[in-house]
Protein backbone atom coordinates (compact mmCIF):
# COMPACT_ATOMS: atom_id res chain seq x y z
CA UNK A 1 0.00 0.00 0.00
CA UNK A 2 1.29 3.46 -0.91
CA UNK A 3 2.02 5.87 1.92
CA UNK A 4 -0.13 8.96 2.20
CA UNK A 5 1.80 12.21 1.79
CA UNK A 6 0.69 15.81 1.86
CA UNK A 7 2.54 18.92 0.74
CA UNK A 8 2.79 19.95 4.39
CA UNK A 9 4.02 16.62 5.76
CA UNK A 10 6.12 15.18 2.93
CA UNK A 11 9.71 14.48 4.07
CA UNK A 12 12.37 16.10 1.92
CA UNK A 13 16.17 16.29 1.93
CA UNK A 14 17.95 19.33 3.31
CA UNK A 15 20.64 21.13 1.34
CA UNK A 16 23.22 19.38 3.50
CA UNK A 17 21.63 16.01 2.65
CA UNK A 18 21.81 16.89 -1.05
CA UNK A 19 25.46 17.96 -0.78
CA UNK A 20 26.37 14.66 0.87
CA UNK A 21 24.45 12.74 -1.78
CA UNK A 22 26.35 14.56 -4.54
CA UNK A 23 29.67 13.76 -2.88
CA UNK A 24 28.73 10.08 -2.71
CA UNK A 25 27.89 10.01 -6.40
CA UNK A 26 31.42 11.20 -7.10
CA UNK A 27 32.74 10.77 -10.62
CA UNK A 28 29.98 8.32 -11.50
CA UNK A 29 27.95 11.47 -12.22
CA UNK A 30 29.20 14.47 -14.20
CA UNK A 31 28.78 18.04 -12.97
CA UNK A 32 27.13 19.12 -16.20
CA UNK A 33 27.78 22.55 -17.76
CA UNK A 34 25.78 25.72 -17.21
CA UNK A 35 25.94 28.44 -19.85
CA UNK A 36 24.00 31.46 -21.02
CA UNK A 37 22.63 31.40 -24.57
CA UNK A 38 23.75 34.33 -26.73
CA UNK A 39 21.63 34.32 -29.90
CA UNK A 40 20.02 37.29 -31.62
CA UNK A 41 16.97 35.34 -32.80
CA UNK A 42 16.17 34.12 -29.28
CA UNK A 43 16.79 37.63 -27.91
CA UNK A 44 14.45 39.11 -30.52
CA UNK A 45 11.75 36.66 -29.52
CA UNK A 46 12.10 36.80 -25.72
CA UNK A 47 13.31 40.37 -25.32
CA UNK A 48 16.92 41.61 -25.14
CA UNK A 49 16.93 41.78 -21.34
CA UNK A 50 15.83 38.18 -20.87
CA UNK A 51 18.69 35.94 -19.78
CA UNK A 52 18.45 32.24 -20.66
CA UNK A 53 20.75 29.88 -18.77
CA UNK A 54 20.99 26.18 -19.66
CA UNK A 55 21.81 23.34 -17.24
CA UNK A 56 22.95 20.81 -19.82
CA UNK A 57 22.05 17.43 -18.36
CA UNK A 58 22.09 15.89 -21.83
CA UNK A 59 25.88 15.69 -21.32
CA UNK A 60 25.41 13.45 -18.28
CA UNK A 61 26.57 9.82 -18.40
CA UNK A 62 23.91 7.93 -20.45
CA UNK A 63 22.66 11.17 -22.05
CA UNK A 64 20.15 12.24 -19.39
CA UNK A 65 19.84 13.16 -15.71
CA UNK A 66 18.62 9.68 -14.81
CA UNK A 67 21.79 8.12 -13.30
CA UNK A 68 21.60 10.59 -10.40
CA UNK A 69 18.45 8.97 -9.05
CA UNK A 70 19.24 5.37 -10.05
CA UNK A 71 22.69 5.39 -8.45
CA UNK A 72 21.38 7.05 -5.29
CA UNK A 73 18.77 4.30 -4.91
CA UNK A 74 21.00 1.39 -5.88
CA UNK A 75 23.92 2.46 -3.70
CA UNK A 76 21.67 1.85 -0.68
CA UNK A 77 20.95 -1.80 -1.59
CA UNK A 78 22.46 -4.61 0.46
CA UNK A 79 25.17 -6.79 -1.11
CA UNK A 80 22.62 -9.60 -1.36
CA UNK A 81 20.11 -7.38 -3.16
CA UNK A 82 22.77 -6.16 -5.54
CA UNK A 83 23.69 -9.75 -6.35
CA UNK A 84 20.08 -10.44 -7.37
CA UNK A 85 20.03 -7.35 -9.57
CA UNK A 86 17.44 -4.68 -10.33
CA UNK A 87 14.47 -4.24 -12.59
CA UNK A 88 12.37 -1.33 -13.77
CA UNK A 89 10.02 0.12 -16.35
CA UNK A 90 11.17 2.57 -18.98
CA UNK A 91 10.72 3.93 -22.49
CA UNK A 92 14.49 4.37 -22.63
CA UNK A 93 16.35 6.84 -20.44
CA UNK A 94 15.65 5.17 -17.10
CA UNK A 95 16.57 1.81 -18.62
CA UNK A 96 19.88 3.16 -19.89
CA UNK A 97 20.64 4.65 -16.49
CA UNK A 98 19.84 1.36 -14.73
CA UNK A 99 22.19 -0.53 -17.04
CA UNK A 100 24.92 2.05 -16.45
CA UNK A 101 24.34 2.03 -12.69
CA UNK A 102 24.34 -1.77 -12.60
CA UNK A 103 27.62 -1.79 -14.51
CA UNK A 104 29.11 0.70 -12.04
CA UNK A 105 27.96 -1.31 -9.02
CA UNK A 106 28.73 -4.78 -10.35
CA UNK A 107 25.23 -6.13 -10.86
CA UNK A 108 22.61 -6.60 -13.62
CA UNK A 109 19.50 -4.78 -14.83
CA UNK A 110 16.45 -6.35 -16.47
CA UNK A 111 14.03 -3.68 -17.65
CA UNK A 112 10.55 -3.95 -19.16
CA UNK A 113 10.06 -1.57 -22.08
CA UNK A 114 7.12 -0.82 -24.40
CA UNK A 115 7.62 -2.03 -27.97
CA UNK A 116 7.12 1.55 -29.12
CA UNK A 117 10.31 2.63 -27.33
CA UNK A 118 12.89 4.26 -29.56
CA UNK A 119 15.08 1.43 -30.99
CA UNK A 120 18.16 3.59 -30.49
CA UNK A 121 17.52 3.74 -26.74
CA UNK A 122 16.93 0.00 -26.55
CA UNK A 123 20.25 -0.46 -28.33
CA UNK A 124 22.06 1.84 -25.88
CA UNK A 125 20.55 -0.08 -22.97
CA UNK A 126 21.68 -3.43 -24.35
CA UNK A 127 25.17 -2.12 -25.16
CA UNK A 128 25.57 -1.35 -21.45
CA UNK A 129 24.66 -4.95 -20.58
CA UNK A 130 20.96 -4.45 -19.90
CA UNK A 131 18.40 -7.22 -20.43
CA UNK A 132 15.28 -5.90 -22.19
CA UNK A 133 11.79 -7.39 -22.13
CA UNK A 134 9.37 -5.75 -24.58
CA UNK A 135 5.61 -5.51 -23.98
CA UNK A 136 2.75 -3.74 -25.75
CA UNK A 137 1.86 -0.99 -23.25
CA UNK A 138 3.37 0.91 -20.36
CA UNK A 139 0.64 -0.44 -18.07
CA UNK A 140 1.66 -4.00 -18.98
CA UNK A 141 5.26 -3.04 -18.33
CA UNK A 142 4.56 -2.21 -14.69
CA UNK A 143 2.70 -5.50 -14.25
CA UNK A 144 5.56 -7.50 -15.77
CA UNK A 145 8.13 -5.70 -13.61
CA UNK A 146 6.19 -6.79 -10.50
CA UNK A 147 6.34 -10.38 -11.78
CA UNK A 148 10.11 -10.15 -12.25
CA UNK A 149 10.48 -8.96 -8.66
CA UNK A 150 8.47 -11.98 -7.45
CA UNK A 151 10.17 -14.51 -9.74
CA UNK A 152 13.81 -13.39 -9.58
CA UNK A 153 14.11 -11.39 -6.37
CA UNK A 154 15.29 -8.31 -8.23
CA UNK A 155 14.74 -4.91 -6.65
CA UNK A 156 12.34 -2.61 -8.48
CA UNK A 157 13.93 0.79 -9.08
CA UNK A 158 11.07 3.13 -9.90
CA UNK A 159 11.64 5.58 -12.77
CA UNK A 160 10.73 8.61 -10.67
CA UNK A 161 9.06 7.82 -7.34
CA UNK A 162 10.56 7.87 -3.86
CA UNK A 163 12.69 9.90 -1.44
CA UNK A 164 16.02 8.45 -2.60
CA UNK A 165 15.23 9.18 -6.25
CA UNK A 166 14.36 12.76 -5.34
CA UNK A 167 17.55 13.03 -3.29
CA UNK A 168 19.49 12.08 -6.41
CA UNK A 169 17.65 14.43 -8.76
CA UNK A 170 17.95 17.25 -6.23
CA UNK A 171 21.66 17.29 -7.01
CA UNK A 172 20.75 18.84 -10.38
CA UNK A 173 19.16 21.78 -8.59
CA UNK A 174 22.00 22.15 -6.10
CA UNK A 175 24.63 22.11 -8.86
CA UNK A 176 22.64 24.66 -10.86
CA UNK A 177 22.46 27.03 -7.90
CA UNK A 178 26.16 26.66 -7.09
CA UNK A 179 27.17 27.21 -10.71
CA UNK A 180 24.96 30.29 -11.02
CA UNK A 181 26.53 31.69 -7.84
CA UNK A 182 29.93 31.41 -9.55
CA UNK A 183 28.61 33.62 -12.38
CA UNK A 184 27.32 36.13 -9.79
CA UNK A 185 23.88 35.92 -11.40
CA UNK A 186 20.64 35.34 -9.50
CA UNK A 187 17.97 33.43 -11.35
CA UNK A 188 14.40 34.67 -11.15
CA UNK A 189 12.86 31.43 -12.41
CA UNK A 190 13.69 27.85 -13.34
CA UNK A 191 11.80 25.67 -15.83
CA UNK A 192 12.06 21.89 -15.74
CA UNK A 193 10.12 19.16 -17.55
CA UNK A 194 8.19 16.42 -15.76
CA UNK A 195 7.85 12.79 -16.74
CA UNK A 196 6.28 11.81 -13.43
CA UNK A 197 7.73 14.39 -11.09
CA UNK A 198 10.96 12.85 -9.82
CA UNK A 199 13.26 15.38 -11.47
CA UNK A 200 10.99 18.37 -10.93
CA UNK A 201 10.36 17.60 -7.28
CA UNK A 202 14.04 17.13 -6.54
CA UNK A 203 15.13 20.25 -8.42
CA UNK A 204 12.39 22.37 -6.86
CA UNK A 205 13.25 21.09 -3.39
CA UNK A 206 16.89 22.14 -3.77
CA UNK A 207 16.19 25.46 -5.50
CA UNK A 208 13.54 26.65 -3.04
CA UNK A 209 15.77 25.88 -0.06
CA UNK A 210 18.66 27.73 -1.71
CA UNK A 211 16.56 30.79 -2.52
CA UNK A 212 12.82 30.69 -1.78
CA UNK A 213 12.07 33.60 -4.14
CA UNK A 214 13.06 31.71 -7.29
CA UNK A 215 9.94 30.67 -9.20
CA UNK A 216 9.89 27.02 -10.24
CA UNK A 217 7.79 26.13 -13.27
CA UNK A 218 7.13 22.55 -14.31
CA UNK A 219 6.20 21.76 -17.91
CA UNK A 220 4.32 18.74 -19.24
CA UNK A 221 3.13 17.82 -22.73
CA UNK A 222 -0.60 18.21 -23.26
CA UNK A 223 -0.75 14.50 -24.08
CA UNK A 224 0.97 13.41 -20.86
CA UNK A 225 -0.33 15.74 -18.16
CA UNK A 226 -0.64 13.45 -15.14
CA UNK A 227 0.97 15.90 -12.70
CA UNK A 228 -1.07 18.84 -14.02
CA UNK A 229 -4.28 16.87 -13.54
CA UNK A 230 -3.13 15.83 -10.09
CA UNK A 231 -2.54 19.43 -9.02
CA UNK A 232 -6.01 20.33 -10.27
CA UNK A 233 -7.64 17.39 -8.47
CA UNK A 234 -5.65 17.72 -5.26
CA UNK A 235 -4.41 14.10 -5.36
CA UNK A 236 -2.33 11.81 -7.61
CA UNK A 237 -4.16 11.01 -10.84
CA UNK A 238 -3.88 8.45 -13.65
CA UNK A 239 -4.33 9.35 -17.31
CA UNK A 240 -6.04 7.04 -19.78
CA UNK A 241 -3.30 7.10 -22.43
CA UNK A 242 -0.08 8.91 -23.32
CA UNK A 243 -0.03 10.86 -26.60
CA UNK A 244 3.15 12.89 -27.11
CA UNK A 245 6.38 12.86 -29.08
CA UNK A 246 8.17 13.40 -25.76
CA UNK A 247 8.03 9.74 -24.75
CA UNK A 248 10.49 10.35 -21.90
CA UNK A 249 7.76 12.48 -20.30
CA UNK A 250 5.04 9.88 -20.82
CA UNK A 251 4.20 8.78 -17.30
CA UNK A 252 0.71 7.22 -17.11
CA UNK A 253 0.19 8.36 -13.53
CA UNK A 254 1.42 10.52 -10.69
CA UNK A 255 2.69 8.82 -7.55
CA UNK A 256 2.13 9.91 -3.93
CA UNK A 257 5.61 11.03 -2.87
CA UNK A 258 6.53 12.82 -6.09
CA UNK A 259 3.13 14.49 -6.22
CA UNK A 260 3.43 15.80 -2.65
CA UNK A 261 7.02 16.99 -3.12
CA UNK A 262 6.07 18.92 -6.25
CA UNK A 263 2.97 20.29 -4.54
CA UNK A 264 5.13 21.65 -1.73
CA UNK A 265 7.84 23.33 -3.80
CA UNK A 266 6.58 23.98 -7.36
CA UNK A 267 4.92 27.29 -8.21
CA UNK A 268 2.99 26.25 -11.31
CA UNK A 269 2.63 23.58 -13.99
CA UNK A 270 2.26 24.66 -17.61
CA UNK A 271 1.43 22.60 -20.69
CA UNK A 272 2.96 22.61 -24.16
CA UNK A 273 1.92 21.00 -27.43
CA UNK A 274 4.04 18.64 -29.50
CA UNK A 275 4.42 21.35 -32.14
CA UNK A 276 5.74 23.73 -29.48
CA UNK A 277 8.20 21.05 -28.34
CA UNK A 278 9.43 20.72 -31.93
CA UNK A 279 9.91 24.49 -32.02
CA UNK A 280 11.91 24.18 -28.81
CA UNK A 281 14.12 21.54 -30.44
CA UNK A 282 14.71 23.80 -33.43
CA UNK A 283 15.62 26.74 -31.21
CA UNK A 284 18.07 24.73 -29.11
CA UNK A 285 19.67 23.47 -32.31
CA UNK A 286 19.94 26.98 -33.71
CA UNK A 287 20.79 29.02 -30.64
CA UNK A 288 22.72 26.57 -28.47
CA UNK A 289 23.92 24.05 -31.08
CA UNK A 290 22.34 21.27 -29.03
CA UNK A 291 20.79 18.07 -30.39
CA UNK A 292 18.11 17.09 -27.88
CA UNK A 293 15.29 14.60 -27.62
CA UNK A 294 11.78 16.08 -27.40
CA UNK A 295 11.75 15.91 -23.58
CA UNK A 296 14.96 17.92 -23.50
CA UNK A 297 13.26 20.76 -25.40
CA UNK A 298 10.06 20.93 -23.35
CA UNK A 299 11.39 23.57 -20.95
CA UNK A 300 12.51 25.78 -23.83
CA UNK A 301 9.06 25.33 -25.39
CA UNK A 302 7.47 26.50 -22.15
CA UNK A 303 9.66 29.60 -22.04
CA UNK A 304 8.91 30.50 -25.66
CA UNK A 305 5.16 29.95 -25.48
CA UNK A 306 3.08 29.82 -22.25
CA UNK A 307 5.68 31.63 -20.10
CA UNK A 308 7.17 34.08 -22.62
CA UNK A 309 5.39 37.28 -21.57
CA UNK A 310 5.54 36.46 -17.87
CA UNK A 311 9.31 35.90 -17.84
CA UNK A 312 10.35 38.65 -20.25
CA UNK A 313 13.29 40.68 -18.93
CA UNK A 314 14.13 38.15 -16.24
CA UNK A 315 16.95 35.65 -15.65
CA UNK A 316 15.62 32.18 -16.45
CA UNK A 317 17.20 28.79 -15.89
CA UNK A 318 16.29 25.82 -18.09
CA UNK A 319 17.12 22.19 -17.35
CA UNK A 320 17.91 20.42 -20.63
CA UNK A 321 17.10 16.99 -19.25
CA UNK A 322 18.19 14.64 -22.04
CA UNK A 323 19.48 14.13 -25.55
CA UNK A 324 18.94 10.47 -26.41
CA UNK A 325 17.58 10.47 -29.94
CA UNK A 326 18.68 8.92 -33.21
CA UNK A 327 19.52 10.97 -36.28
CA UNK A 328 16.52 9.89 -38.37
CA UNK A 329 13.92 10.61 -35.66
CA UNK A 330 15.59 13.90 -34.79
CA UNK A 331 15.61 15.03 -38.42
CA UNK A 332 11.92 14.17 -38.77
CA UNK A 333 11.05 16.36 -35.80
CA UNK A 334 13.05 19.29 -37.14
CA UNK A 335 11.60 19.08 -40.63
CA UNK A 336 8.84 21.68 -41.32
Amino acid sequence: MSMAYTAESVPFPSLDDIRVARERLGTRVITTPVRRIADHALAAELGPRTGVWLKEELFQHTGSFKPRGALTVMSQLSPEALTRGVTGVSAGNHAISLAYSAQQLGTTAKVVMPRTANPYRIQLFRELGGIAELVDTIHQAFERADEIVAEEGRTLVHPFEGPLTALGTATVGLEFMMQMAETQTTLDAIIVASGGGGLTGGVACAVKQWRPGIEVYVVEPEGADSLHRSFAAGSPQTIEAVHTIADSLGSPRAEPYSYALNKRFVDEIVLVTDDQIREGMRMLFRSAKLVVEPAGAAAMAALRFPLRERLEGRQVGIVVCGGNTDAITYAKHLSP
